[in-house]
């Protein structure tokens, strides 16, 4: 069962924006640095941004530069993935990750504890 929800996937044409949303009941996410992930057909998984405790961010996907922001929203437990500008190549399953054991950011899979189920963003005219 997943301990984070995802939401706000779905079809976008090229040029649009997409804010997906990463929730979660039994995690406080402000104790955690949580990632973002995506997984296109075919491809493995990859880390795209990362927010840390503190609310400093690191942006992994060098595709995804200048067009990628994320942040967080204590009041709802919430942390938010913002994608602007998006390309056809964009289209992948977007997932949000929470990793607590270690105090930094990551853009290796392998070091995050909790996930969520996905959410698909495809970019097609």
């Amino acid at each position: 069962q997943s301990q984070l929800v995802e939401s706000g996937g779905g079809l976008v044409q090229p040029g649009g924006s997409l804010r997906l949303s990463c929730s979660a009941s039994a995690l406080t996410l402000d104790y955690y640095d949580i990632g973002w992930f995506r997984q296109a057909p075919g491809k493995e998984r990859e880390g795209v941004i990362c927010i840390n405790r503190r609310g400093s961010s690191t942006t992994y996907a060098g595709d995804l530069e200048g067009r990628v922001t994320v942040s967080r929203d204590s009041a709802t437990n919430t942390v938010y993935l913002r994608l602007n500008d998006l390309k056809p190549e964009d289209t992948a399953v977007y997932y949000c990750a929470a990793k607590q054991l270690t105090y930094s950011c990551s853009s290796l899979a392998d070091n995050f504890e909790y996930w969520g189920q996905g959410a698909q963003v495809t970019v097609n005219s």
